[in-house]
């Protein structure tokens, strides 16, 4: 049967208040439309998971859907800090969990596999011991130096974007690949959003770009440009300036506010957002084809 269906049905069904919540990709294919819509919807109590929280998780938690954020690296990419977030650490107004980038990974690792632990190297990021008492030191059982060990992460939802998926939720995606993979496979539900619905004969010409089975897939959405301002290879550029931008309106919790306004709480969904951004943003977006070279599966 069809797992296909709105994201507002999606985001209704499968997130509750006090979930936790992983929308995974790293600086690409990042699902603002589902952010957006988590909004949109009044979640509360949320607990963010994210390897890199970028602007998503600002406006989430400026949108008052945070109770804690478990991350490692907090930044606007490439521009500083992500402004509302760090205000919300600093005052309290938010609890957190800090772990290097390979520790959330190995945490989600850890999710997918069944197991309560994954072992790591001691990093350079010692400090996060003192900082995290969910980091703990374990001996070597084969006698080497001292390993660290960080807890199975399995969210109650992930959130995960794709250039196409089939309406079971057998996807592609390609470009700079993140922590979908694990994501997924580690969460209790996934809603999966794509750029383009397929047919299931269209994702079985190339089986090893098929990164999430739909065996692990609660839901499927078709949405296109869900990943503004973030990008989606092959399909519309990164908007540089609007992460420029965000820096500044998110001095101002007013102008945070107003901007939730305009263009979550004010739009319907995410196409009317995307419309209301404009031909112009549109045509600075739009990227030229650039085909790789076929791969011959062969045949008997």
């Amino acid at each position: 049967m069809s797992k296909l269906i709105s994201l507002s049905e999606a985001i209704a069904s499968f997130v509750q208040d006090g979930d936790t919540l992983y929308a995974a990709g790293f600086t690409h294919l990042i699902p603002f439309a589902a952010g957006h819509e988590i909004i949109r919807q009044g979640k509360k109590n949320l607990t963010l998971a994210r390897a890199t929280p970028d602007l998503i998780y600002d406006q989430m938690v400026a949108a008052g859907c945070a109770r804690k954020m478990v991350f490692s690296y907090i930044g606007n990419p490439g521009v500083g800090s992500l402004r509302i977030v760090r205000s919300a650490l600093e005052n309290g107004r938010l609890e957190w969990e800090e772990y290097s980038h390979f520790g959330m990974i190995s945490r989600l690792q850890a999710g997918a596999t069944g197991l309560p632990f994954m072992p790591m190297k001691q990093t350079a990021a010692t400090d996060l011991e003192k900082a995290n008492p969910r980091i703990k030191r374990l001996t070597d059982p084969y006698g080497g130096p001292d390993l660290i060990a960080v807890p199975a992460l399995n969210p109650d939802v992930a959130v995960v974007h794709v250039q196409r998926a089939d309406q079971n939720g057998n996807a592609h995606l390609w470009g700079i690949i993140g922590e979908q993979k694990e994501a997924a496979f580690a969460a209790k539900k996934v809603i999966l959003t794509a750029e383009e619905i397929v047919d299931e004969t269209s994702i079985r010409t190339d089986p090893n770009r098929t990164l999430i089975p739909g065996l692990v897939v609660s839901a499927v959405c078709h949405i296109p440009k869900a990943c503004h301002p973030s990008y989606a290879q092959g399909y519309y550029d990164r908007d540089n300036q609007f992460y420029l931008q965000w820096d500044q309106i998110s001095q101002s919790l007013e102008n945070t506010q107003s901007w939730l306004d305009e263009w979550v709480f004010d739009t319907k969904d995410h196409a009317e957002y995307w419309h209301k951004l404009g031909r112009q943003v549109h045509n600075r977006l739009r990227v030229k084809p650039r085909q790789s070279t076929p791969v011959n599966y062969g045949e008997y």
